[in-house]
């Protein structure tokens, strides 16, 4: 469900979270206000999709709570996990925008919770207003785009084992939060393989702990 941000019953809460988001935590209060006029507020739940591949109507999100992920699925219908945004983080068309194209992949939700969001042309504008807006939001963009590149050179580099543990090592507060079907998407890896691998890894810690 979807509604405006004045209108939603926990607007003076999801007011108070917002600016807290680093993002947009910079913002003084006649921007934050100018901002929070434009936000529309969703309560969604795991599996909804905000935004479909391939879609034109680009949007900036921010996550108040719960996850979602990026997801791309090929024309035989595999899907994979490009990567996942937790509270205080946000996903973006950014890129979409920037070349007047179609978004190159779907933003699905991976744990019920609330996003708030707005059109990448409202966005876009309210950043040229707002000039250390625009620097913050470039600067979280560029290094968005180094973890991905950093994630897809693992894909190829690492092993199956030495994926999971650079997952746990760089996201340890996504590994208890995330159904295995997402993890092993994410990692390029079959469920049973994931699964397999998890035990093996608890085995040792059992036998560390010993």
């Amino acid at each position: 469900m979807k509604q405006p941000l004045s209108m939603h019953p926990l607007r003076n809460s999801l007011r108070l979270q917002l600016t807290r988001h680093p993002l947009l935590a910079e913002l003084d209060e006649a921007a934050f206000a100018e901002l929070a006029e434009l936000l529309v507020i969703q309560d969604a739940h795991r599996g909804e999709c905000l935004l479909e591949q391939g879609s034109r109507e680009l949007r900036q999100f921010f996550v108040l709570e719960g996850l979602i992920k990026r997801t791309v699925s090929t024309p035989h219908g595999r899907e994979m996990t490009l990567r996942f945004a937790g509270e205080g983080d946000f996903e973006t068309c950014y890129d979409a925008w920037r070349r007047r194209d179609a978004v190159a992949y779907a933003v699905v939700c991976a744990a019920s919770g609330c996003v708030a969001s707005l059109s990448m042309s409202e966005w876009s504008a309210f950043l040229a207003r707002h000039p250390l807006a625009q620097q913050a939001f470039h600067d979280r963009v560029v290094a968005l785009g180094q973890t991905l590149v950093d994630h897809a050179v693992g894909l190829l580099l690492l092993d199956a084992q030495a994926r999971v543990d650079a997952f746990s090592r760089r996201q340890p507060n996504l590994v208890g939060r995330l159904v295995q079907k997402d993890l092993a998407s994410h990692l390029n890896l079959s469920a049973e393989t994931l699964c397999r691998l998890s035990r093996r890894a608890d085995s040792r810690l059992a036998k560390a702990a010993a």
